[in-house]
């Protein structure tokens, strides 16, 4: 390991700017065609691409999206395209580069000791600095300011620059810099940037003093015609290289990879607990349906971590049933998609009118839209109104429920009794083995629950919600 400025020199080790060891490390990547934005899906074809452009471009980066969009998570990744290890005059501050030193610290020790100058290694995950924009951040936290104390303790004069305490952007130098929701940063603090930004230098409090920093900025936001908060001003938005606007999912598939894969699932749950596959396509269209609901803020968005909470929490509303029962495995069911509700109603931004219904009729909607969504593309489409009974597909499902009185799902019945109601449906088994008889054994039953929520969505049959389960009946029988 390399320990003083002579044994750096004669390694041949020669001095880098971040944007040009960015750009550097992304070209072997490209070349090797490997990727250091792992784990995040759906991007390929928009959002990656136009990142490498800016990375090569060496530029400042702003990435434009609505919440839950990946874009904390990219400029993290950033990370990786550093240099695992690079070597900095030690006890420095500001991470000096000891072949080019820009602090008075640095130059100095430099000049006491010569090659002799002790040498420090600063590894890649050190070199990230993030910083959520607050209306009470100042430039000095940004920045710095004069710390009288420091000139106390040394007996300095105000007038010497060696009383600076520096602030975040001054300590990350020669690293990746972010500020997230840059405009609820006030208007003259962002004003504070521009330098630094355009010349990459600072000013403290008056002091003639100029340090060429090194630093990959980064900057989140949402869409200005959003946030009510302020807005980015237009001369910084001028010195920012490249704005790149984010998205969420544009499929169902992409959706439930990013769910899988960020949902906090043990394996104890994921053991006792089997998700059909038709359950998770549900889920993921919930989003879908949300983010075109009349009732919700469509220029607030729908988070991406709506999707995550809500998979977690059908996946402990089966899990609870389990325990309760003491079974050791257990099938989620279309009802316990009402464990998910209190995952909906938090995260979404009503408008005047679905504040007026309320966030739990909204949630409840998703749901039966989604279910809604599905049932064309499986099984045949329900007219609104049809001439005689027995021309519809679902005639004879409709006359069992009738004949019996109607059914009762109850939340909490273990799988058996919850299997053997259903299978005292014969024409609704008829009706899955006909339109859908390649469904897999496990998921046969989530998928005849399905058929009976379509039918009631469709007003064909009544479903009333009891304390303990729902009832699925005649219609009139419910009115």
């Amino acid at each position: 390991m390399i320990k003083n400025l002579g044994e750096l020199k004669a390694s041949g080790y020669v001095s880098k700017s971040i944007k040009d060891e960015l750009r550097d490390n992304l070209i072997k990547h490209m070349e090797a065609g490997t990727t250091v934005f792992e784990g995040v899906h759906g991007f390929e074809n928009s959002v990656i691409p136009e990142l490498e452009r800016a990375i090569l471009s060496r530029h400042n980066i702003n990435l434009l999206g609505l919440r839950g969009q990946a874009k904390t998570r990219l400029a993290r990744l950033m990370v990786n395209l550093l240099d695992e290890y690079i070597p900095y005059v030690a006890g420095s501050e500001i991470n000096d580069d000891p072949l080019n030193p820009i602090s008075r610290f640095a130059i100095n020790l430099l000049e006491e000791h010569g090659d002799q100058t002790p040498i420090a290694w600063l590894h890649r995950n050190d070199r990230f600095a993030e910083k959520l924009a607050t209306p009470d951040v100042t430039v000095a936290d940004l920045i710095g300011d004069v710390d009288p104390i420091k000139a106390a303790n040394l007996k300095l004069s105000y007038a010497d620059d060696r009383v600076i305490h520096f602030g975040m952007i001054p300590r990350a130098n020669r690293c990746i810099f972010v500020i997230n929701e840059i405009p609820d940063l006030q208007a003259r603090i962002q004003v504070a940037l521009f330098n630094i930004l355009q010349e990459g230098d600072i000013q403290i409090r008056g002091f003639k003093l100029r340090l060429p920093l090194d630093v990959q900025f980064i900057f989140t936001a949402n869409p200005e015609d959003y946030t009510n908060r302020g807005s980015i001003v237009t001369p910084l938005k001028d010195r920012i290289g490249s704005q790149i606007l984010t998205h969420y999912p544009e499929s169902i598939a992409i959706a439930r990879k990013i769910s899988s894969q960020e949902a906090r699932i043990n394996t104890a749950q994921s053991e006792r607990v089997y998700i059909p596959n038709l359950a998770f396509d549900l889920l993921e269209q919930i989003i879908f349906e949300a983010r075109q609901s009349e009732y919700i803020d469509h220029k607030s968005g729908v988070s991406a971590r709506m999707s995550i909470s809500m998979l977690e929490s059908l996946v402990s509303t089966a899990e609870r049933r389990a325990l309760l029962n003491k079974e050791k495995q257990t099938t989620v069911r279309l009802a316990d998609f009402m464990g998910i509700i209190p995952a909906i109603t938090g995260k979404v931004e009503l408008v005047y009118e679905g504040e007026q219904e309320g966030a739990a009729f909204v949630a409840e909607q998703l749901i039966g839209q989604a279910i809604k969504t599905f049932l064309p593309g499986m099984f045949p489409k329900i007219e609104k109104l049809s001439k005689k009974i027995e021309e519809s597909p679902y005639s004879n499902l409709l006359e069992a429920v009738f004949s019996d009185g109607g059914i009762v799902l109850y939340d909490e019945s273990t799988d058996k009794d919850y299997q053997s109601t259903l299978d005292e449906l014969k024409p609704l088994k008829a009706l899955v083995s006909k339109y859908q008889p390649e469904t897999l054994a496990e998921d046969r039953y989530f998928v005849s629950e399905f058929v009976l929520w379509a039918l009631a969505e469709h007003h064909k049959l009544g479903k009333e919600r009891l304390q303990d389960g729902f009832q699925f009946k005649d219609l009139l029988g419910i009115l």
